[in-house]
């Protein structure tokens, strides 16, 4: 029973003091949140001047102080700083302030957060300055004033086949309008270093190589340059690749890939240039064992520059690795020097007489009337093909209409054709009593030739 009592008094005794300590702390809080009735907290700055534990009524010398000695230093990007002090604005301390609107809301009970978390006022109207000083201070920084470096941004280098990409350049073309901002801003909360390149006051470049799309954009471009398109034109080849399309690849200022349409066309046309045969002069053996040059004429090899502009930009977009021929406009019968072949037409106009050849054999021969060159309708010279062929056509003109059995346009309206209402063919009636530019056959060498030629047929005219 007595030892019951010792153990009450005791436990009274711990609870009596733990009572004590709390009116204690709790009185010594009130003295300090009654302390905190006039002076600010702990860790506390307004516009930038700390303020902490100062009186209310000593807060404006201490701002005027700070004003006194205040510079805001520039941090550029090439790590020059330069400053704007406090006297070159005729900077002041606003005596119509509010800051009066702080000591409204500051509840004195809270002084225990501060020893925490800093605090920090702003008030939009503590400070004045000349603003035509802070303009003139501003014109003459150095780095509005330098010789303009361009930021670009992050770029691709073709090298032995692939894409490297070259790091984007930081410039220092500054925006005038965002530094005019910022030092304003900076000067009324009192802050004393200003980052142009963290406040964002430098132009940027848009993408650099931790960008997303530069790694799109390098493989697109890799995609591009691995084409190799292998043109064949009968035993010679053209070869394609990337050390070629690199130069007609750009990248623009979204990173988005360009091929230039005009350089692949002007590819293309180079490869007609240098492999259409259509009016070349050629050298023609002729059936009375002469050699005579030929040119002009619509037969031979001919690419069709549009079509096959379009299927390369289309091979280059996908990557394609073919062999191929080009699309053409017109085929001859073959490739080579000769790509007439031993099939044709040949018209002699000097001696007014046609010979028929197929495989190499001669099928038939006779004498014709060409055009006549005394009214301006010479047949002209030149290597043609046959257009069509037609029965039983009607043949018309100015003032002319002509029933034929057998027609063989090779030139436009111009073809070879039976002649019933002729009586005599060859030496110089052409000369008199010549056509619109036909050739005139007798009626069985229209027939021979209609019978055994084909679409396509080369028709060589010329004249010793």
């Amino acid at each position: 029973m007595k030892d019951v009592n010792v153990k009450k008094f005791f436990k009274s005794r711990v609870i009596g003091k733990i009572l004590i300590l709390i009116a204690l702390i709790t009185l010594i809080y009130l003295f300090i949140s009654l302390y905190f009735v006039n002076h600010f907290f702990f860790n506390t700055a307004i516009n930038g001047v700390d303020i902490s534990l100062k009186a209310h009524g000593d807060v404006e010398d201490v701002i005027k102080s700070y004003i006194k000695d205040y510079k805001l230093q520039l941090i550029e990007r090439n790590g020059e700083i330069e400053e704007i002090t406090g006297k070159d604005i005729k900077m002041q301390y606003n005596e119509k302030n509010s800051i009066y609107k702080i000591y409204q809301t500051k509840n004195s009970f809270k002084w225990i957060i501060a020893l925490l978390k800093e605090k920090k006022y702003y008030v939009d109207d503590l400070f004045v300055y000349n603003k035509d000083n802070l303009e003139n201070k501003i014109n003459k920084l150095n780095c509005l004033n330098k010789d303009i470096i361009e930021t670009q941004n992050v770029s691709f280098k073709y090298v032995e086949g692939l894409y490297e990409t070259v790091k984007e350049v930081y410039g220092n073309r500054v925006y005038k309008d965002k530094l005019n901002e910022a030092i304003k801003m900076s000067i009324l909360e009192g802050k004393t270093k200003l980052d142009l390149n963290e406040s964002l006051c430098y132009e940027n470049p848009k993408y650099t190589l931790s960008s997303d799309k530069t790694l799109k954009t390098k493989n697109l471009l890799n995609k591009y340059v691995s084409t190799k398109i292998t043109y064949i034109f009968g035993s010679e080849n053209e070869i394609l690749d990337g050390n070629i399309i690199n130069q007609w690849l750009s990248v623009d200022e979204n990173l988005e890939v360009v091929i230039d349409k005009k350089a692949v066309n002007q590819y293309v046309q180079g490869l007609s240039k240098k492999y259409d045969t259509v009016g070349i002069a050629r050298k023609i053996k002729t059936s009375k064992n002469k050699i005579v040059e030929v040119k002009g004429g619509f037969y031979g090899w001919k690419i069709n520059c549009a079509a096959e502009t379009k299927a390369l930009l289309e091979s280059i977009k996908f990557g394609e690795i073919i062999k191929k021929e080009p699309i053409y406009a017109q085929k001859a019968l073959s490739r080579g020097e000769d790509d007439i072949g031993n099939t044709y037409v040949e018209i002699n106009i000097t001696r007014q007489h046609l010979w028929f050849y197929k495989n190499g054999n001669l099928i038939t021969e006779g004498d014709v009337v060409t055009g006549n060159p005394n009214r301006g309708n010479s047949t002209e010279v030149g290597i043609y093909m046959l257009n069509y062929k037609e029965r039983e056509a009607t043949l018309t003109g100015p003032a002319y209409e002509a029933e034929v059995s057998y027609w063989m346009p090779f030139n436009g309206n111009i073809g070879i054709h039976d002649a019933r209402w002729r009586h005599s063919f060859g030496r110089d009636i052409y000369k008199r009593n010549g056509t619109h530019g036909c050739v005139n056959t007798p009626l069985y060498l229209a027939k021979t030739i209609f019978d055994n030629i084909e679409d396509g047929t080369p028709i060589i005219c010329y004249e010793e």
